[in-house]
């Protein structure tokens, strides 16, 4: 029989292949960049939950269950009403920590806080594995609630996180649910005591979470597998079920959509393919021409007042001039004081894209970003909606007109470059390769904690990252039109 602590019982509910594998082999687990900053936010918005109880204990020992289930018995038989964070409390052979638990009078109240901003279905068992080991350890709860971030809070400045959260009473839900969390734990208990168990990837292995053995259970068993085909999962699911593992086997008459034929020509010959509507279209755009691209960074928990939860705000941008002679020039903005970066981003770009000259993007972000802009600062809104009536989206058109075997069925910006100009690929760059390196190099750069040696690595490795995105937009808008490469380009700072 083993222990298991309430996420093991998750992962067993998700899968018994992830359970056992956890359990059995933990050091094949892989977590994507995105979960671990999710685990992050979710550790920044228990800090802020455990500030609305200024009266609370911490149970410390993490990693030490027998002596956090120690100390919380021992606090629990002082007399008088309490609240703990991170209880202890096993039951069943199951081990549980409380977010939030507290004594008022005879009853005992929980809380449950998740860094998300809803009610999530998976939720419900998650909180009743946690009041079913406390009820079993001899305590009558009174009240069950969830707590998760309310992204429509505004933060008001000051340390006030009084409003961050939605609460919900699960109460008589989780009581009625508690039921079965003897049959999920017998389960869990059965998965663990033979070999591994048979399953087959399926939807499980991404709902409610990423599993982090999906590298492992789907090893790529083709050079050119049928899931790269673009939006393609409920296909590809079929033709595997028929045999089919490299999408060159594939009969053309299986393929149906314009994109899916594309990709399986191009990947059967081995060659890249331009369509001459790129050009065509490309050379109804004047000059001067800018290439632009922005870094954004969020926080679960708001640190700047008038900010809400989880809301992507501006810090950087950079953008490539080009005219119509072919010269570049490269200018940038990019706030590393640690105040709200978004009006002198805002300012500061509004003065470098001047008035005339379309601007090029890769994604719909840009715009997305512009128009909270404009809301955010109405005195600037016809500015930069003159700004977004000129951009010229260059991903649509990669979509459309251009595919490369090396692609693997994605147009992404990282995926395309390399196919065009290699010279160029982000894995020659520092720290920063990607949004998400940016965001977390952002936040160790304003943080006081961070010594100023590596606060200048990471504003250097921001600046480099920032100027080959758009140094990039250039090479394949160049491409597009059948422009050799230039060479001199300077490609990083």
């Amino acid at each position: 029989m083993y222990f298991l602590s309430k996420s093991k019982v998750m992962s067993g509910l998700q899968c018994p292949r992830r359970l056992w594998l956890e359990v059995k082999r933990p050091g094949w687990m892989h977590f994507s960049d995105r979960a671990e900053q999710s685990f992050e936010f979710g550790h920044e918005v228990g800090a802020v939950a455990r500030q609305l109880f200024p009266e609370g204990v911490l149970i410390g020992f993490e990693g030490e269950l027998s002596s956090a289930l120690a100390e919380t018995g021992h606090l629990l038989n002082r007399a008088g009403d309490m609240t703990l964070f991170e209880a202890t409390f096993q039951h069943g052979r199951v081990l549980v920590r409380a977010d939030v638990l507290s004594r008022r009078g005879e009853g005992f109240h929980l809380v449950e806080v998740k860094a998300s901003t809803s009610l999530k279905p998976h939720y419900m068992n998650d909180v009743a594995i946690q009041a079913w080991v406390i009820e079993g350890a001899g305590l009558p709860l009174k009240t069950i609630q969830l707590w998760h971030v309310d992204n429509a809070f505004v933060y008001p400045g000051g340390g006030d996180y009084r409003g961050l959260f939605a609460r919900h009473d699960l109460t008589e839900e989780v009581l009625e649910l508690m039921k079965q969390v003897p049959a999920w734990a017998a389960g869990c208990q059965k998965a663990l005591s033979g070999g591994e168990p048979a399953i087959e990837v399926g939807k499980q292995c991404r709902d409610p979470h990423d599993c982090p053995f999906l590298d492992y259970c789907e090893p790529v068993e083709a050079e050119y597998p049928v899931s790269i085909l673009p939006h393609g999962g409920a296909l590809a699911g079929r033709l595997r079920m028929e045999g089919y593992k490299d999408l060159r086997d594939v009969p053309q008459d299986r393929l149906g959509t314009e994109r899916h034929l594309r990709v399986w020509r191009v990947t059967r010959r081995g060659l890249a393919e331009l369509d001459e509507g790129a050009a065509k279209d490309l050379a109804t755009l004047a000059y001067p021409r800018y290439y632009m691209d922005f870094e954004t960074v969020q926080f679960a928990v708001p640190v700047w007042p008038g900010t809400r939860p989880y809301e992507q705000l501006p810090f950087q941008w950079s953008c490539h001039i080009e005219d119509q002679n072919g010269r570049l020039e490269h200018r940038e903005f990019l706030d590393t004081e640690g105040q709200a970066p978004m009006r002198r981003f805002a300012e500061t770009l509004i003065e470098a894209l001047g008035d005339k000259g379309p601007i090029l993007v890769y994604s719909n972000y840009e715009r997305t970003v512009l128009n909270q802009l404009r809301k955010r600062f109405p005195d600037l809104e016809d500015r930069l909606v003159a700004i977004i009536t000129r951009l010229f989206d260059l991903h649509p058109l990669a979509k459309d007109y251009y595919y490369h075997p090396a692609m693997m069925g994605s147009w992404s910006l990282k995926d395309v470059l390399p196919t065009i100009a290699p010279e160029l690929d982000y894995t020659g760059l520092g720290e920063v390769r990607d949004g998400g390196g940016a965001q977390d190099a952002y936040r160790d750069i304003i943080s006081p904690r961070t010594d100023e040696l590596r606060r200048l690595a990471l504003i250097a490795d921001l600046r480099a990252y920032c100027y080959r995105d758009t140094l990039a937009l250039v090479e394949i808008a160049h491409y597009f039109e059948g422009r050799r490469h230039i060479g001199g380009y300077p490609h990083g700072r």
